[in-house]
């Protein structure tokens, strides 16, 4: 069970940040030119692939309580600021994600900065690169964060490259952002996930045991999952006793 939610949760970490690449790539593709878009995407992997190529073997050769501590406090964090954006979208007090408006705006842009010249579009190769690499970094760390705690790289790989196959086998088939994947509750879900890990790898790491060992996850993602549910509950209920306006 502890294996397949690792699995779980880097399927749906990676699926959201490559949701978000997609989405970035087409705008990039339908106004620059796709040739251009070929060129930064493929840049933006073979940095990605030396960066895990770096960093995957480093961190297998450190003491296992040692890199569950360091990973589990970096999770924790991370996970915490996915699940914090994720509880104010719910609650009303942050606007949801919108993929259709963000591909919009992207056109927008990339129109209103003219054709290229030359051989190479370097405005929509540095727009694909960026969009790709960064979004690609994310997925990168948590493949390898998660990977290498639980001395499981390639389960970890797994959930992110099937992610990668329905993402791009989707985008393929609508060619348009992503828009009707429930992408707001796939992060409130991978806040929960990484929270609840970070949580769990940071208690090991200290040297404490929880009961039942790994299958004790379950308990802590319940909680964190209740507790964030009701600080959902509890800011609709404020969000109705405001003055309406806009909110701050």
């Amino acid at each position: 069970m502890h294996l397949v939610l690792l699995v779980l949760a880097t399927f749906a970490a990676s699926a959201v940040e490559m949701v978000e690449a997609l989405t970035i790539v087409l705008a990039v593709g339908v106004t620059r030119g796709w040739r251009d878009v070929a060129a930064g995407v493929g840049a933006a992997l073979l940095c990605l692939a030396a960066v895990v190529a770096a960093l995957g073997p480093a961190l297998t050769h450190l003491p296992i309580d040692a890199l569950r501590l360091v990973i589990g406090s970096l999770l924790l964090i991370f996970g915490l600021q996915w699940l914090r954006k994720a509880i104010l979208r719910a609650g009303g007090l942050k606007a949801l994600h919108d993929e259709d408006a963000i591909y919009r705006a992207e056109l927008a842009e990339l129109r209103a900065a003219g054709n290229g010249r030359g051989p190479l579009d370097w405005y929509g190769f540095t727009v694909a690169f960026k969009g790709v690499f960064l979004e690609g970094l994310e997925v990168a760390f948590i493949v390898v964060t998660f990977g290498a705690a639980q001395g499981h790289l390639g389960l970890a790989a797994l959930g992110a490259a099937a992610a990668l196959v329905v993402v791009l086998a989707v985008g393929l088939v609508v060619h348009r952002p992503l828009s009707r994947v429930p992408e707001n509750t796939l992060k409130f879900g991978v806040g929960v996930m990484l929270t609840s890990f970070g949580i769990f790898w940071t208690t090991e790491g200290a040297g404490a045991a929880w009961p039942g060992n790994d299958a004790f996850v379950l308990v802590v993602i319940a909680f964190i999952l209740s507790v964030a549910g009701l600080f959902v509950v509890a800011l609709r209920r404020n969000v109705r006793l405001l003055p309406v306006g806009p909110v701050a």
